[in-house]
This record gives C-alpha cells, structure tokens and sequence, in this order.
C-alpha cells in the first residue's frame, strides 16, 4: 500500500468504530526514543524517520506534529503522503491535543493504542479533549489489521555485565532502590524504561538499534524482583547469577497479566516512562515520581568515569584516523555522505571494545548541515567536494562507554560569514565548558550562559545545549538536560553531559560543536560549594575556521589547552605520520 493507501484504510476502520479522530505517537510500550522495527508506525503510516513527532488522523485532515529540527525533513518526507507538516510551537507538548479539542465538535470520539503513550503524556492529551466535551478511548490499535507485513519483536541475546565495568553490583543497586521505595512508602516499583532496567539488572543487549538495552520490564518489591523478558534471551549461567542477586525472571508477554492480579500495594511508577495501558491497570494504588534509577545512573561511579576517559581515547584515536585519512582523500577519491558515515563507523570498529553506532551518523555536507537530524538516504546522499563544510555528528558504543561528538570542518573555500558563525558557536561551547556554578544550578542556566555568545549577535538555534548520555547506555539519557525548559534537576557531580551549540542557515550550512562533559567538584568558598566540568571528549576542533578577533583571552586560552590535551592524550597511541599530523591540527593560535 502507498501511504495514501494506508491513510484511506486508517479513516475506513475509523469510520467503522465510530472515531473522529485517531492519534499515533512516536513512543513503544517502554516510551522508548528510539524505537524496534516492530513500534516505528509512524514510518510505516507516513514514510516520517524522525524520532519525535505525532501523527493526528481525523476524516478529513492528517497531520504530524514535529519539533524544528525536523522541520525540513519532514516537509520532503511527507510530500504525497496525504499528511501535512504542523509546526510545534513548544517541543514535546501536546498542540495537536489543543487543535483536536478547537476542530472536532462535543460528543466526538478521540482514540489511541494506550501501549504507547506514556501515563504523563496520556493526562496531557486527555485534558483539552475532555473540557471540550470529547470522549477519550486509550486501547484502540487501528494499525494491528492494516500492518501485515509487521516485524516481530527482536529476539537477540542479552548478557550481563561484570562488576568491575558497571562498578556496582546488582544486589548493592536494588538495595539503593529499595531504600528510596521505602521513602516514597511503596511496597512495589515498576519499571518500563529500558535504560533503566539495564542499568539496574547490569544487563545490555541489542534489542534497540545502537542503543544496547533489551525488551523487559521489572517489577520490584522490598523482598523479590521480577524480570519479564523473552527467557530464550538469557543464558542459563546469566539467569542463574540473576537468581543470586535476588531477580526471578518471567515471560515478558506476561506483565499485564501479571500486573492486573496485584492489590494491596502502593506502587512507585514514573509516569513519563510507563504506558497508559499499565498504569492504568494500577490505579488508584500508584504513587508518582521520577524513576529512582533514572537519578542513580544519571551520575557515574569511579569505575565508569575512569572506563570513560579510557574509551574517549579510543574514540580519539579512530576519529584522529578518520579525519587525517578524509583531509587527504577529499578531492582524490569519490566520497559520499553515505560512504563518508561507513568510513567512520570502520575506524571505530578497529577500537577495543567497539559494539557499534550510539546513533546514526548525521553527516551533512553544505546545506544538508543545516538539518540538525539528518540522515543520509541512497536518494539524498550527495558527493563531497574540496570546498565548503561538512558537519559528523557521531558516537560509539564501547563496552567501556558511549561516546557522542559534532565536528565541523572546511572542505576549502569557505566564506567570512561561514567562519563569524562557527567562531561564535565555538565561543558558545567554550563558554558552556569553562563554566562555574553554585551548586543547585538547574540545565536551564547553563543553557543560557552557552547561547549568550550567540545571542549577542543575534543569533540562536532550535535545540537544546546537551543531553545526558549514559554508561555503554543510551546517547540520550536523563533525568538532566541543558535546555531553554524548567527541568528541576540539578546538575551533579559525576553527570556526564554534551555541550552542543550550533548554528543553521537553511539551504546553505550548518555548524554545531560538541563535546561531553563530566560534572566535578570545583571549590568551596563563603558562598556556597561550586561545581564545573571536566572535558572527556578528544578530538581537534578545525581551527582554519577560527576569527581569533572573535574571540576574547579566555577562550583562545581554553582552545590551545584543549588541544595541548588532546595532541598529550592521543599521540602515545598513534604512529609518527599520525602525530605529526595531529601536531599540526593542534597548533595553539
């Protein structure tokens, strides 16, 4: 079927349950970011890749509603596929919920499968429909008889991880869980997100593409702990060390069930990370807040953080050989942003402990920079020339972490205004690396005092500053972020963040810098304990692209220290042609 086709065939069944309007999320039934093939229905439905957006079906409109950084993609990916593009005013909020409530008239019927919209966001879609005299149905899938060909759920293995990587035993973290539940009074805990059971179980596995987590749910009680999971994931040696650590297992298709037999328990769920459709089934015994292993592994432990200054190493060096061999093939040998991302991922793989992509590369030559989420097809993949910028925006996931970096580097020919914007995005990185800041400080603030270089010329850009990244876990990882958003979280010792400015000129380029960060105790002083970062990721910055008049004493100092840093950390490991290269690269200006 075209995506006409499947349109037609939603609003056919729509008709026949007496529905006005169906919604389709980006979400799985672990409110996942990224997604298994089986829960990519917005793809299937729209032929959108994005990894946030919506989709609103009524009888006589289909819409998606999507954040800026896919407002370019989106528009080329949507052509005749009978949606329209519908511009988020604020990222992540429920407007389309807004727009159904103003459009449909009271007494019409709204649906959604509830397995894959959170509990949170479900409340938030449910309040403006219900005000306008709209009924709300959360189990309704509209996909299941259309989807034939659907993917089933992967059946990969998973593994544990020994102590000495995670630096915690899995015992020692149910024991922290199980003092927070008692704060919180819960009896029981349940988990959907996937990151966090990992995290939690010592678990990692390949269910997720470039995110090494796999399929389960766990269920924790002050004496027992449950793991639903596909059993055929586990070797017997695994389930057995499981069992010692005090964790049973069960079958994952089994968790509603399970759940549904269960009273007289107060449970601990977070309401952003579970599905309607479960938390729904615990009501009224649920008790509401943030995950507490969402906070525990958030902040790395010494044995993660000396793993991770190890593995940027690694990554150092792959990205060292990756940009050498690319500054000498350009011009000699047909590159492509497609063959440019498989180089990349080739270098990697030569490292220790290399397991794959954390995400897929974005290598955006020219104007394909400018889409800060871009992707490169085998139709839109364009060859790289010796003139202009090319944005790699990539990461590895090692066994010994996870990495996540943007560069941006000149082809040849590049214009005064190309260089102005990238000095002042690199000026909004440094300043977001060298800050000092009480502690309590919020992401909010930090976020502020990056743009403010950008802000001074007018200058700004659509995302967020950083995002937390986990330990051989997600690229994306909370509960911590630096954005324009009220997140109540401080940012705390031992968080590992990214620092991430940019700047896009639609059609023409864009530039973005980033470089994870490890949160660290600066000093105390008469007015409170201070805090500041420590720079973890090693690569040269193209200084060719640098306005030194830009810049101020502090942060030319920054630069050459960095890559004083750099060139010291990376040239033990590297042959004489690639120091002396690397020399080169981190001259001080």
């Amino acid at each position: 079927m075209t995506y006409i086709d499947k349109l037609a065939a939603i609003r056919s069944l729509m008709e026949q349950a007496h529905i006005d309007a169906y919604i389709i999320p980006s979400s799985d039934p672990h409110i996942s970011e990224y997604l298994p093939d089986r829960y990519k229905c917005i793809a299937w439905a729209s032929g959108f890749t994005g990894s946030a957006g919506t989709l609103a079906i009524t009888l006589s409109f289909a819409g998606l509603w999507t954040d800026s950084r896919y407002f370019v993609q989106a528009r080329e990916q949507l052509a005749d596929s009978g949606y329209e593009l519908v511009k988020l005013k604020v990222q992540h909020a429920a407007e389309y919920a807004d727009w159904l409530a103003a459009n449909l008239p009271p007494g019409a019927t709204v649906a959604f499968d509830g397995w894959l919209m959170s509990a949170s966001l479900a409340a938030s879609v449910r309040k403006p429909l219900l005000a306008a005299g709209i009924t709300v149905l959360e189990d309704i899938d509209l996909l299941a008889p259309l989807w034939s060909d659907r993917p089933s759920l992967p059946e990969n293995p998973a593994y544990l991880v020994e102590e000495a990587v995670t630096g915690e035993s899995t015992a020692s973290k149910l024991g922290r869980l199980r003092a927070e539940m008692r704060r919180h009074h819960a009896g029981a805990h349940f988990i959907s997100s996937l990151d966090d059971i990992a995290w939690l179980l010592n678990m990692r596995g390949s269910d997720v593409i470039c995110n090494p987590v796999v399929l389960a749910f766990a269920l924790v009680t002050n004496d027992s702990a449950l793991l639903f999971i596909d059993q055929t994931k586990l070797s017997g040696h695994d389930r057995a060390s499981l069992r010692a650590s005090g964790v049973e297992t069960a079958d994952y298709a089994q968790v509603g069930a399970h759940l549904a037999g269960l009273s007289g328990k107060t449970f601990l769920l977070d309401p952003r990370r579970t599905c309607s459709r479960l938390y729904n089934t615990l009501l009224p015994y649920v008790q509401e807040d943030l995950n507490p292993t969402t906070r525990f592994k958030a902040v790395k432990n010494e044995v993660e953080v000396a793993h991770i200054r190890e593995t940027m190493v690694k990554d150092g060096i792959a990205l060292t050989r990756f940009f050498k061999w690319l500054e000498e093939a350009i011009g000699n040998e047909t590159i492509t942003e497609l063959s440019l991302a498989e180089r990349l991922r080739r270098f990697r793989a030569e490292q220790a402990g290399f397991v794959g992509e954390s995400f897929d590369t974005i290598a955006g030559y020219r104007a394909h920079g400018a889409l800060p989420h871009y992707k490169a097809t085998e139709a839109s993949s364009i060859e790289l020339r010796p003139e202009g910028l090319l944005l790699v925006d990539s990461g590895g996931q090692y066994r010994t972490g996870t990495t996540d970096i943007t560069r941006v580097v000149s082809l040849g020919h590049t214009t005064a205004e190309e260089r102005t914007d990238y000095t002042l995005v690199l000026k909004g990185m440094i300043e977001g690396s060298m800050a000092v800041f009480p502690e309590g400080t919020r992401g909010y603030q930090l976020d502020a005092l990056t743009r403010k270089p950008l802000w001074d010329e007018l200058r700004n850009y659509g995302h967020g500053t950083g995002h937390g990244v986990g330990f051989f876990l997600n690229v994306h990882e909370g509960p911590q972020v630096f954005n324009a958003a009220a997140v109540d979280v401080p940012i705390e010792p031992g968080m590992v963040t990214s620092i991430e400015p940019g700047l896009y000129r639609e059609g023409a380029y864009g530039i973005r810098i980033e470089n994870l960060v490890l949160s660290i105790p600066y000093a105390d002083s008469l007015f409170g304990t201070f805090r500041a970062f420590e720079t973890l990721t090693l690569c040269y910055i193209d200084t060719q692209l640098v306005d030194r008049s830009l810049l101020e004493t502090k942060h030319i100092k920054w630069l050459n220290d960095y890559h004083a840093m750099v060139y010291g950390r990376l040239t033990p490991h590297l042959v004489e042609e690639e120091r002396q290269w690397l020399l080169e690269k981190t001259t001080a200006i």
